[in-house]
Parts: C-alpha cells; structure tokens; sequence
C-alpha cells in the first residue's frame, strides 16, 4: 500500500557513497550540523562524519552512473559531487544488458502492482519470524499472497503450512514447499497460498 516511489539509483542497485571527509559534503543540512557539532567539541570529526552517513542525504545523492566510463558516463569533466566508486560494476547499461538485474526486478515489481489489486488494496498481515526475516500476507477477497524476505548475508530459515499455489515472483528458484524452508542470503519471494484455515 502507499506510493512507491524509485529514487537516487536504486532501480539500478546503486550503493550509498559514504562520506569520508567534510570536503565531500554537498548537503546544507548537513554542512551545518558538521560545523556546529564540531563547535560543540563534544564529537570528533570521524563520529561526525559517521553520523551524517547514517543521517545525511550526501550519500545516495551521486550522479546517475550510465556506463562504465569516466564520471558513470555522466559527464566529461568532474561533476559537483563525486561519483558512486562502484560505477564500474553498478550501472545502467550493465543492468539494461543482465536479464536477472536490479533494473528488471523493479520493472516486474512495477508491473506487479499496476495488475493486481492485492498489492495495492489487500489487507496486511504480519508472520512472526526470525530477527531478519520479514514475512506476511496480502489477502483480498479470495486471494493470499505470501511475501518472504530475507534480509541478511546468511540463510534463515521460514516455515509454514500454507500450500503454494503459484509462485508470483522470486529471486531464487521458484520455492516447491514453506516447510522447513531454507531462506539464502537475501532471498524473497512472493507466493499465492492456500492458508490453513
């Protein structure tokens, strides 16, 4: 539910560019809370720099990169704002020539929710699960879907006893069962069920 929006190179799997010294900031906000929190004298520059990281906007606002040439592609003289390190690897024409890309997944996700009204309409149920595993159900009318998310670099387990009925989308190879299932570092799928009633 809510408005999707796409934002800042994520249609691409761009990264965030941490910042690395107050030189690189571009951001007002925070320039400013830079330059009064190092007046304070409480924090050092690194904790600071940390902060603004976490916080700022700096670090996901970089040039699109195009391909992988000087600047992204972007431009032939430096931009005003450093360009992402990863540009090489993370770009458009790299996604737009990977099938199995960033770019793809979003245009499928897209195209998901133009066509079916559980994404947009369907009452949301939260699954208890493990810390980082986040699942639930879509349900409207007579549909279920199951949503299953890992997110972290090690696998996870995910069980239920709903029957999968269809596999909508997945990241991994279409899942055959939800008992006992073996989660892979950042799997997620979406599957239509028949819940236990």
């Amino acid at each position: 539910k809510g408005t999707p929006y796409i934002y800042q190179g994520e249609e691409i799997g761009l990264t965030n560019t941490p910042v690395k010294d107050i030189s690189a900031l571009r951001d007002i906000e925070s320039l400013n809370y830079y330059h009064d929190a190092r007046k304070d004298g409480d924090l050092s520059a690194d904790v600071i720099l940390d902060q603004i990281n976490h916080k700022g906007r700096d670090n996901a606002r970089r040039p699109i990169p195009w391909r992988n040439s000087l600047n992204g592609g972007f431009s032939d003289v430096d931009p005003w704002i450093d360009t992402n390190s990863h540009y090489p690897d993370i770009n458009v024409e790299s996604d737009l020539n990977d099938t199995n890309s960033v770019f793809y997944t979003y245009q499928k996700l897209i195209a998901l929710r133009h066509q079916n009204p559980i994404v947009v309409y369907g009452d949301f149920e939260l699954i208890d699960t493990a810390d980082q595993v986040f699942a639930y159900y879509r349900h409207y009318h007579d549909l279920t879907w199951l949503v299953v998310t890992n997110f972290s670099h090690q696998t996870n387990t995910f069980t239920s006893v709903d029957h999968i009925e269809a596999t909508i989308i997945a990241n991994y190879d279409a899942p055959k069962t939800l008992q006992h299932k073996t989660l892979q570092p950042y799997e997620a799928f979406v599957v239509q069920v028949t819940p236990k009633l």
